[in-house]
């Protein structure tokens, strides 16, 4: 099968041929018909996840995949009604299904997990070994380069806004405000229009053309952020809405700069969730996170069943996706416009 690996960091993925990957028991084999890239790629390869551990080499990114299951292990469950040919999504985080996390649901955050595409296989190749547990059947009518995104930039901002709902920060008289329209955030707007229980949706980012992006699909307003001051964006939103301060955040980027301007627009009592991590570091005044009872909070990939309620909504048509799909020989090129930041929505790789 053909599969684009790291064998050294910070140096372009070899594109090459290797054998088709056995299965375990209670595996099946899904054959990747599609894969979207994210940041997320770009940084295993410039070496961002080693502060955090070490992986094997070489290793196949992609971790964003649709396919349809191409052989089953002898051992996998009936009970999950799988079948050879069945078109499926591969769920992120995979468990120990022992610990805490995993026996409430949230396998991504298991202290044991293993995620696809950040160690021996990654949907960056033809064929890639899953848990059976770990495959979501899809309606094999949806396109599999709109629905491999949703597995990560679509789920990641569902599950950080399912937070802010839960939070209580989301509501008529409330200001939403979403910063980085990027791979996740032209996803993020559609669901806070969705699940904002009618607040008011604002978009942040540098790029005009995301920004349009963001207007389409339903943002209230939309503020160009570069080279502004926390006290010149704070006048615009002030002029757009009502009100200099945003009641919730959802920061898609994770870079400093939008943790500062964020966490420095919002309003007593204000909500904070991060689900991107472009930067490492943040540096931000403590005491207003106090004396202001912020509640900042980080939300990380989602689980299996935030991964059903998203492709629900994707079966009935409720998202819209901006997607440029890409051929094989072509993923260096686009790990190098990732890291630019030059690309509008999601590059899906198609197989």
């Amino acid at each position: 099968m053909k599969a684009a690996r790291i064998h050294e960091y910070n140096k372009p993925l070899v594109l090459e041929d290797i054998p088709i990957p056995d299965i375990q028991p209670d595996e099946v084999l899904v054959k990747v018909q599609a894969c979207g890239m994210c940041r997320s790629d770009v940084l295993l390869i410039d070496k961002f996840f080693l502060n955090y551990g070490t992986l094997p080499m070489p290793i196949i990114p992609g971790h964003e995949i649709a396919g349809v299951i191409d052989r089953m292990g002898s051992q996998v469950n009936h009970g999950l009604g799988l079948k050879e040919g069945d078109s499926v999504v591969v769920a992120p985080g995979w468990g120990d299904g022992v610990c805490r996390h995993c026996l409430e649901g949230n396998t991504q955050i298991c202290p044991n997990v293993r995620w696809p595409g950040f160690g021996l296989w990654g949907g960056f190749a033809e064929y890639v070994p899953v848990p059976a547990r770990y495959v979501v059947k899809v309606d094999p009518r949806m396109k599999p380069e709109e629905i491999a995104p949703l597995t990560d930039a679509g789920l990641t901002p569902y599950r950080g806004l399912k937070k802010l709902r839960e939070g209580g920060a989301l509501g008529p008289d409330r200001v939403l405000g979403i910063f980085g329209i990027g791979g996740l955030g032209v996803y993020a707007v559609q669901y806070a229009k969705q699940l904002g229980n009618g607040c008011q949706v604002v978009a942040f980012a540098r790029n005009e053309e995301k920004l349009a992006v963001a207007k389409k699909y339903g943002a209230d307003h939309v503020i160009a952020i570069g080279n502004k001051s926390v006290a010149d964006v704070s006048r615009e939103l002030k002029q757009a809405t009502g009100q200099g301060d945003l009641d919730a955040a959802l920061d898609c980027a994770g870079a400093e700069a939008t943790v500062q301007l964020a966490l420095g627009l919002l309003s007593i009592s204000g909500h904070y969730v991060d689900v991107g991590f472009v930067g490492d570091r943040i540096d931000v005044p403590l005491f207003p996170r106090v004396s202001r009872e912020q509640t900042i909070q980080g939300s990380f990939w989602g689980n299996n069943i935030d991964l059903g309620e998203v492709m629900a909504l994707a079966a009935r048509g409720k998202i819209q996706h901006t997607i440029t799909t890409i051929k094989f020989d072509e993923v260096n090129t686009y790990i190098d416009r990732l890291r630019k930041d030059d690309v509008v929505g999601r590059a899906v790789l198609k197989f």
